[in-house]
């Protein structure tokens, strides 16, 4: 096939998977939290079974995200009406919440 050895196309194609997996990867963001530290200081573990992530703090918002039972994340210290503020459009009930230790949630 084009004159080029079977050996020389295979190690192409291998090398051009892992440059596609490597590109694939290079524009996922680290999962929520994972950066090591809340700039606010509060962290919490979500107690539920799946929490719902809703875009304002009320129970009947829109849902943007679910986090599963013992996930952790940032969060911050706001909580309005029973929902605690995790980021900028972000919010989830608070009951669920629990700060980790040594956590600065107010």
């Amino acid at each position: 096939m084009l004159g080029i050895p079977k050996r020389v196309l295979i190690i192409i194609a291998v090398l051009g998977g892992v440059l596609i997996v490597y590109a694939m990867g290079s524009d996922q963001q680290p999962s929520e939290g994972a950066t090591g530290g809340s700039p606010t200081g509060c962290r919490v573990t979500v107690s539920a079974d799946v929490l719902n992530v809703r875009s304002e703090p009320n129970a009947n918002a829109g849902i943007v995200g679910k986090f599963q039972q013992n996930a952790e994340t940032d969060a911050q210290p706001e909580v309005q009406n029973g929902f605690r503020k995790l980021a900028e459009g972000k919010w989830a009930a608070s009951e669920f919440l629990k700060p980790t230790s040594g956590s600065n949630c107010g």
